[in-house]
């Protein structure tokens, strides 16, 4: 029995002329994330990706799991290909859906007709299908509302294809579509979320994290380097830069208020990644930051933040709660690394009292009263780069 994938493209349908550059962005990425499990192809048609493996050793488990995280499509299903003859048709539905329907108490058969010239229509192909099903499984009741088995039909230009239903897919719109942006990437929760939610919205990530040895640990770096890998699944390969950082945070020490210290250390973070994304043709930075969560996520804190940025900052979950985002954080397998209890270098020399409502004015003074821009300089040239 030949088995396929059916992925049916969800935003990508709405497109007008530039609908092509997103049917071909999306097969490429599909293409790249297959390509270690063997050859495979791929083709767009009727709002439709068909998805074919050129050979049998191919493990198909692994493949469906695959596509499924590769943004462009919101449902996917993995089918099974016939010709268009009713008999034919039955008698593999028969084979390919045993095991559901050994197991089932009842079911429903699903048809659905593209190619008009097939001489049955939709109803009729349910009710026959339904009565080969209950000639061999007798016991089995028909439920058109809550069944335990859908049998799916579908009859399209060259082929029909049976199925046991959709499952939800990536959705979002293929990574790569929408440009370039570097994600201040930490240890924690949200960042990773951050990165993950750009990506569905099409751009293309990479990531910057700072580390301040000794004060922070190697397995605190080994820690955000699995969440890279984590995320790669959905964001495709990740350029990782990791910036030394401790000669700025402990200039920050000896030569700012202390309850100013987290805020322009995240304005010192910004300006290095601001130089990061400029070199590599990126046009905006992602943070996790959720307003109100922390006191340099105020309002008046992140208005002194940005003003060092002359780039966009994107937050996507600026407007979420702690909850909704460790809910995708779960969906997408980082939650257990990010609550691993590794410091990273934000919360190192964290102040014991820091300002919720800091001035632009007294951030900026206090800033410049240490010329960091040497720091900042030899920090920028001594970046570590890999991709994962």
């Amino acid at each position: 029995m030949k088995e396929v994938f059916l992925l049916k493209e969800g935003e990508i349908a709405l497109k007008g002329l530039n609908r092509h550059v997103f049917e071909e962005t999306f097969t490429r990425n599909l293409r790249r994330r297959l390509s270690p499990l063997g050859k495979f192809k791929i083709h767009c048609a009727q709002s439709t990706v068909y998805i074919e493996p050129m050979s049998e050793d191919i493990d198909m488990n692994e493949a469906f799991s695959r596509v499924t995280k590769v943004f462009g499509a919101n449902a996917a299903c993995r089918a099974l290909v016939t010709e268009k003859d009713f008999s034919v048709i039955a008698s593999k539905a028969l084979d390919y859906c045993a095991e559901e329907l050994e197991a089932a108490r009842s079911f429903k058969v699903v048809a659905k007709r593209s190619d008009k010239k097939f001489p049955m229509d939709s109803p009729a192909i349910c009710r026959e299908l339904g009565g080969v099903i209950l000639e061999r499984y007798p016991k089995l009741d028909v439920d058109v509302h809550h069944p335990d088995v859908v049998v799916n039909i579908e009859i399209r230009e060259e082929y029909a294809y049976i199925h046991m239903g959709n499952r939800p897919s990536a959705g979002g719109i293929p990574v790569g579509t929408s440009g370039k942006a570097l994600l201040l990437l930490s240890g924690g929760i949200d960042s990773p979320v951050a990165g993950y939610m750009m990506a569905k919205r099409g751009v293309y990530i990479s990531a910057i994290h700072y580390v301040s040895p000794p004060y922070t640990s190697e397995r605190a770096r080994a820690k955000v380097e699995r969440l890279c890998e984590k995320l790669t699944p959905y964001c495709g390969n990740i350029d990782f830069y990791c910036v030394p950082f401790t000669k700025i945070q402990e200039a920050l020490r000896d030569n700012c208020p202390e309850e100013l210290f987290t805020i322009i250390m995240r304005r010192l973070m910004i300006e290095i990644a601001q130089r990061v994304a400029e070199k590599n043709d990126m046009t905006a930075l992602i943070t996790g930051e959720s307003i109100g969560q922390v006191a340099s996520q105020t309002m008046g804190a992140l208005v002194c933040t940005d003003a060092a940025a002359h780039m966009p900052v994107f937050r996507p979950v600026i407007g979420m709660d702690k909850s909704e985002i460790t809910v995708i954080a779960s969906k997408i397998d980082t939650f257990d690394i990010s609550i691993e209890p590794y410091e990273d270098c934000c919360t190192v020399f964290t102040p014991r009292h820091p300002k919720t409502r800091p001035s632009l004015e007294e951030v900026e003074k206090a800033q410049a009263s240490f010329d960091f821009e040497p720091l900042i300089e030899e920090a920028v040239n001594n970046i570590e780069k890999k991709t994962f």
